[in-house]
């Protein structure tokens, strides 16, 4: 398992990764609420798989559901992000949330995956086996956020493109 500051690292970069996906589509909508919506609720479902298990309404706020069982169901967790991706175009308020709150839940997956306890993606718990619990936490927090700067980078560069051309007609 990723450490728990890893997995807000991560969470962050899931948001950013939502967010981003969100304006692509062309569903961020009036003052980009819902990339703002994605972006929260994403941050949210980058710890979600793990406060899910706790018994919130217990005094000893003990696990209610075993760890890394249901909660961290990779199948679940795909499916919400597919169905909430193609819910998309129709722009219902809650569908950039429901959105971002999946891509934060599987990249939480994905952080956990590399260790030994695994995580079951399908039925059984699948492990890559590639480190032990809070090692290469750095490592994981890196990718993430490789991955979202790749993602988004085409909203940043059509916009630095566009502010060159201005420039550019400016400076003439």
């Amino acid at each position: 398992m990723a450490s728990n500051s890893a997995h807000h690292a991560t969470g962050w970069a899931a948001g950013l990764i939502a967010a981003a996906l969100v304006a692509q589509v062309g569903a961020a909508g009036p003052w980009h609420l819902g990339s703002v919506a994605a972006f929260v609720a994403a941050v949210a479902g980058g710890t979600a798989p793990d406060w899910m298990e706790v018994a919130w309404w217990s005094r000893g706020r003990r696990l209610w559901i075993t760890h890394r069982t249901a909660t961290h169901w990779g199948l679940g967790w795909i499916a919400a992000l597919v169905f909430a991706y193609g819910s998309l175009h129709h722009s219902k308020p809650y569908t950039a949330a429901v959105f971002g709150f999946a891509c934060g839940g599987v990249m939480h997956l994905l952080a956990d995956w590399p260790n030994p306890l695994g995580v079951p993606w399908i039925w059984k718990r699948h492990s890559l086996n590639w480190w032990k619990s809070g090692r290469c936490d750095l490592l994981v927090v890196a990718l993430a956020w490789g991955a979202a700067c790749w993602i988004a980078s085409p909203l940043w560069v059509a916009r630095v493109e566009r502010l060159a051309q201005w420039l550019h007609t400016v400076v003439r």
